[in-house]
């Protein structure tokens, strides 16, 4: 939350600069006071994640000539001036060259804690948004298998040993969750690398259109096969063969299906030529195969054969850690195929991310992304006044606290961030209101601007 970012503080005056430390410390910053810019200046840099608090007139070097260092090596760096009556034309230059705010002294301390909350919630914001930029291009490497949480190390490091083993492999996992990303980086870390990578969907083909695609057929094998296929069983020979939703694959195929595993060798329909292959196979399903209640009609001996190795991709819910990592992958991938920026990361956007269950897993996250970088990301975000969404295995007390803020907000939405309008709706004391957004990390700036009491303080 904004009320623990840091906050450099410089002013030659002892007195107010010991009495504004008091004041930001209340309010919750964590507030380091230099008597000259130069000491502030030596202690900062690029990944400082807070505010800067400056008085403009100083001997040596003035709040100007910092605020002009600062931009030198971070422009997003907020900086606000205190300045005396007559300081008022030179802070008006600093705004127009980039500085966050100007403070005329003397000032309401509400005015002061204001201004900087805000500020720091900016810079906590263009931070995430440079370590999503940075996390994305540090995950190239492990593309597209991208996570930094333990369950997705260990199942890469798993990749990386079986890789060249030439075991056939079982993938399980929810749909969108990456089965067919694992199959690809099991083929391309592989030696088989430079042989065929062939995909088949055993759900989406019928029985009579799946043999042929799978085993192949000679001319007149059947009404219509008028020409010569080859099978996609064998098109992958030293390759890699990927048999996706494969829980659907008729019986009758199975039975085929377990013969080539076994034998290594297939039979096109149409003739008695037995020709041999050099098989990898690397199967996904969306069941657990090794529960005879979702098995179902699937051959248990089948499921043994296939079963060498089991790799289980876990839910995105479950490793939350890497969904803003995979958002700041996706999103850029989406800036540069519609050649526009990345937008900023909202507290909305950001907000849903963090509590969205994504039951349609790398893929909903993805195609979100996308409508994120056009704008349209609106269209699938809770409305202000949908009930918000709670995860499972929550406390009742932290269930709580987040309708509690959900409640905040879609007040403060409905009354344009007007501050007295909010707090009569609610019907709560303006000081615990004020407590309250400190609690949860609640700006009200985000809900329309400053029309409320507090530009009246």
């Amino acid at each position: 939350m904004n009320e623990s970012s840091p906050v450099f503080l410089i002013d030659d005056d002892k007195d107010l600069l010991k009495a504004t430390k008091q004041t930001l410390e209340l309010a919750g910053f964590i507030v380091s006071a230099f008597p000259a810019a130069t000491e502030a200046l030596n202690a900062l840099d690029a990944g400082f994640a807070g505010v800067v608090v400056s008085d403009i007139r100083m001997p040596q070097m003035d709040g100007q000539q910092l605020f002009a260092r600062i931009k030198g090596f971070d422009p997003d760096l907020p900086v606000i001036l205190m300045t005396g009556h007559g300081d008022i034309p030179m802070a008006v230059q600093a705004i127009q060259d980039g500085a966050y705010d100007f403070i005329a002294k003397p000032f309401a301390t509400d005015r002061l804690v204001q201004s900087v909350r805000r500020a720091a919630e900016k810079r906590r914001l263009v931070l995430e948004n440079r370590a999503l930029r940075q996390a994305a291009e540090q995950a190239q490497g492990d593309l597209p298998l991208i996570g930094q949480t333990p369950a997705i190390e260990r199942l890469r490091h798993t990749l990386r040993q079986i890789a060249d083993t030439d075991v056939d492999v079982l993938v399980t996992g929810e749909t969108g969750s990456g089965k067919e990303v694992v199959a690809s980086l099991l083929h391309r870390w592989s030696r088989r690398a430079k042989g065929n990578f062939v995909a088949l969907n055993c759900g989406a083909l019928p029985e009579t259109v799946i043999e042929s695609e799978l085993f192949g057929h000679e001319p007149g094998a059947f009404t219509g096969a008028q020409k010569k296929r080859i099978g996609r069983i064998e098109h992958s020979s030293a390759g890699t063969l990927f048999l996706d939703e494969i829980e659907s694959m008729p019986p009758a195929i199975q039975v085929q299906m377990l013969r080539v595993l076994e034998m290594r060798e297939v039979t096109p329909l149409g003739t008695n030529e037995i020709r041999r292959v050099d098989l990898r196979v690397v199967a996904a399903a969306k069941v657990d195969l090794s529960d005879p209640g979702q098995r179902g009609d699937f051959r248990e001996d089948l499921y043994y054969r296939l079963n060498v190795v089991t790799l289980s991709i876990p839910p995105l819910r479950e490793r939350r850690d890497d969904i803003p990592l995979l958002f700041g992958y996706f999103a850029e991938r989406a800036a540069s195929r519609f050649k526009r920026d990345v937008p900023a990361v909202t507290a909305t956007v950001r907000r849903h991310l963090q509590q969205h269950d994504w039951p349609g897993n790398v893929r909903e996250l993805s195609h979100f992304a996308e409508r994120f970088v056009l704008g349209l990301e609106a269209s699938v975000l809770p409305k202000s006044g949908d009930a918000p969404t709670v995860e499972a295995g929550l406390s009742l007390p932290v269930r709580v606290e987040r309708y509690e803020a959900e409640l905040i907000r879609e007040s403060l939405q409905q009354n344009n961030g007007d501050v007295r309008k909010t707090i009569e709706a609610l019907g709560i004391p303006r000081k615990t209101f004020y407590d309250k957004l400190q609690r949860h990390g609640i700006v009200r700036g985000d809900f329309a601007g400053l029309d409320g009491d507090d530009r009246r303080s």
